[in-house]
């Protein structure tokens, strides 16, 4: 096998790998394919002297399930990949690489798009005013004499 197509093997590779994960766009397949194979073999052309390239304008992506019935009472369903969730802050991070702001970017939902169960979200904040959370009570203090 000849340098060259070994060369052209393990590109190939690299770029696969990277194309798997789920936040890499084709724009961005595109430039490590393209940094990845300038200069490789006696034949390229060297590398022009590069500008910065102007920042890609953000594609909303198409939801997995409708925006609309992606919040019941009970479940919070990740627009991602459809799957229900009581929270999808974890579950966004661990899976998708994203951020609750890179989630709502993603799929231009508005900043208080709820991402807990509503049902969820009532009864932690029950649970947590029965064990007397968040009141704040001034301790009375002595009269200085």
């Amino acid at each position: 096998m000849a340098p060259q197509d070994t060369k052209n093997e393990m590109i190939a590779q690299i770029v696969s790998a990277y194309a798997a994960r789920p936040d890499v766009s084709a724009a961005d397949i595109a430039e490590l394919t393209l940094k990845l194979t300038q200069g490789i073999g006696a034949d390229a052309a060297p590398a022009a002297a590069e500008e910065p390239a102007p920042p890609l304008a953000f594609e909303a992506a198409k939801p997995a399930i409708p925006i609309e019935k992606a919040v019941t009472d009970s479940k919070v369903y990740c627009l991602c990949c459809g799957k229900g969730f009581k929270m999808l802050k974890r579950h966004l991070g661990a899976e998708h690489g994203l951020t609750e702001a890179e989630y709502r970017a993603k799929f231009n939902l508005p900043e208080d798009f709820p991402l807990v169960a509503p049902d969820y979200s009532a009864m932690k904040a029950k649970t947590a005013k029965k064990l007397g959370l968040g009141r704040y009570e001034r301790a009375k203090a002595d009269p200085v004499e």
